[in-house]
């Protein structure tokens, strides 16, 4: 199941990246906050419901998911690394895990199991001392 995110629905806001990158860093806003707000937005009930029940601290106590990209120093790359990151987790959470049922093993495999056990205690059994 495939959920395309409407770009108009996420806020961007742009701040100064951390790290190294000297006097650019300091006066450029080129890192990107972008804020996708999981209950006011055109996603299903279901992706919504997911969304909001994985445990991410970027999701806030409003239900608002906020994503910071700032691995370029384009503000536009950054954004659509954002979009990318958001894109990717709501795919994530389109899935729908199946659930998994328990098996028992036959009664052929578990007389199998017990038969070979039987075999290698009596080849153990047989290195014991000779008598005579």
């Amino acid at each position: 199941m495939t959920v395309a995110i409407n770009p108009d629905e996420v806020a961007f806001s742009a701040i100064r990246a951390q790290g190294p990158g000297g006097q650019n860093v300091n006066k450029v806003s080129c890192a990107v906050h972008a804020r996708f707000d999981i209950g006011a937005s055109s996603l299903p009930d279901e992706v919504k419901a997911r969304l909001l029940a994985m445990r991410d601290a970027r999701v806030t106590q409003e239900g608002v998911l906020v994503i910071k990209a700032q691995q370029s120093r384009s503000l536009e790359q950054n954004k659509l690394d954002a979009l990318q990151r958001l894109q990717a987790l709501v795919d994530k959470a389109a899935v729908i895990e199946t659930v998994r049922r328990p098996t028992r093993p036959t009664r052929a495999s578990q007389r199998r199991r017990l038969d070979a056990k039987t075999r290698s205690g009596q080849i153990k059994a047989l290195r014991g001392k000779v008598s005579d």
